[in-house]
């Protein structure tokens, strides 16, 4: 069998890169290319030393854990205990993540002969099994499992990001009670230009039941006030709720937005409650989130203080 150590040298030279550059996006610390460089080269040249008989005593848990310690030291530099363990830890779970991807590939593609030419059977009855990955095969699975876990991994911060500005929303209009999940929108200038009044954006589809059946899948494409023209004389319980609310969309003209104006409004966010009735619901004819993550924008001035208080007050001279 031929070795070519210079060429093992090299790729592990460039996976060490890449899991030590994965760590530091992980854990959020910036590293410099000549640091991160020099880790990957002590991690490079500690495999090229198995090739080296004499030096089979380095390959033992203690010292490889050391090297790990070694590694993320020259990489990272020590900012303090929490710090350094939290990238010790981001390591292993990238390595690990990495290897049990690679793992899961090669299983996956074998064929059942493969897997029982690997099995085998000891004197006491056990079972074990031979795994024998390619060195190509690792060389090229190990970009597409990092990018998978990298993926991952952004898509989860994402929404544990988005999920800090989502609350609960409860909307009251003539007995008839909606509650959703809302996005804090703190960019929601959207207001009625006549009365100021806030407008809370909603999904249309979560009042269906209870809109002119004509207005069904057409809120996106014909315009409110012709909707409105044409509920005209309908019967159509809300109709003194109705308001058509001028907005002017991103890379659109003027435009104006279908509302009602709800008994009342209650948003739970972040742990507070919030009241309010000075507030008009926009329809919005789509979906307001491709998951589901909220189907309603809370409109920012209704989670201030003052406007609990203004509304707890209406309530106790009602």
């Amino acid at each position: 069998m031929v070795v070519y150590i210079d060429l093992i040298f090299a790729a592990n030279l460039l996976i060490d890169g890449i899991l030590l550059w994965l760590t530091s996006w992980l854990v959020k610390l910036k590293v410099s290319w000549w640091r991160l460089s020099l880790s990957a080269l002590v991690g490079a040249l500690y495999v090229v030393m198995m090739f080296v008989p004499e030096l089979s005593f380095m390959y033992t848990f203690l010292i490889k854990f050391g090297l790990s310690v070694v590694m993320l030291w020259i990489a990272f530099g020590f900012r303090s205990l929490q710090s350094y363990l939290r990238a010790l830890g981001a390591f292993y779970i990238i390595n690990f993540a990495a290897a049990g991807g690679i793992v899961g590939v090669h299983y996956l593609l074998q064929s059942s002969g493969d897997i029982w030419n690997g099995m085998i059977f000891t004197s006491s009855g056990g079972q074990a099994y031979r795994l024998k990955i390619g060195f190509w095969f690792v060389l090229a699975m190990l970009p597409m499992v990092l990018l998978l876990f990298k993926l991952i991994q952004s898509s989860r911060r994402r929404r544990e990001q988005l999920e800090t500005y989502i609350g609960e929303v409860t909307v009251e209009i003539d007995g008839v009670t909606v509650t959703c999940p809302g996005l804090l929108d703190t960019g929601n200038r959207l207001n009625d230009p006549l009365t100021r009044i806030p407008v809370m954006v909603m999904e249309s589809s979560l009042w269906e039941g209870h809109l002119p059946a004509s207005w069904k899948g057409r809120l996106t494409q014909t315009g409110a006030d012709t909707l409105v023209l044409e509920a005209d004389g309908q019967s159509f319980a809300w109709q003194d709720r109705i308001r058509l609310v001028p907005y002017r969309g991103v890379n659109r003209g003027a435009s104006f937005m279908l509302a009602l104006k709800p008994d009342s409004v209650m948003i739970k966010l972040g742990g507070e409650t919030f009241y309010s009735k000075r507030v008009l619901i926009g329809l919005d004819g789509g979906t307001l989130s491709g998951d589901g993550a909220y189907r309603a924008v809370i409109h920012p001035d209704l989670t201030h203080n003052e406007s609990a208080v203004e509304a707890l007050a209406d309530k106790t001279m009602s």
